[in-house]
């Protein structure tokens, strides 16, 4: 098993989903982040233009059998890409185990219903 770590724009987060979900990734957590990077973002309040030092951004957590991997990676790539600086990130860690806490499954068939 493997655990599939994107950091996304938050403007391409619905089209990531979905490219997820032709993927047959029928499951994630998200969580909202903010980093520093290259690219800089600015924002308008009132008429001011204020330089915000993070940079707001979507991070996608999968856990995916070791089959699913490459097109888990190619649905996230291919969805969030827009060619500008920013883009983020794909990160990709082994996973010993995984337990589902109902049923007590382990392993791979712990992920997702048969």
């Amino acid at each position: 098993m493997k655990k599939v770590e994107a950091i996304i724009r938050k403007s391409k987060f619905d089209d990531v989903r979905e490219a997820l979900d032709k993927a047959d990734i029928e499951w994630f957590s998200y969580y909202d982040v903010r980093g520093v990077g290259k690219s800089h973002e600015s924002r308008v309040y009132r008429g001011v233009v204020y330089d915000t030092s993070y940079i707001e951004r979507r991070m996608l957590n999968i856990v995916v059998r070791d089959i699913n991997v490459e097109k888990t990676v190619q649905a996230i790539q291919k969805s969030a890409y827009t060619g500008g600086t920013g883009d983020g990130r794909i990160f990709i860690y082994d996973v010993e185990d995984a337990i589902r806490i109902r049923t007590g499954q382990k392993g791979d068939e712990s992920l997702y219903d048969k």
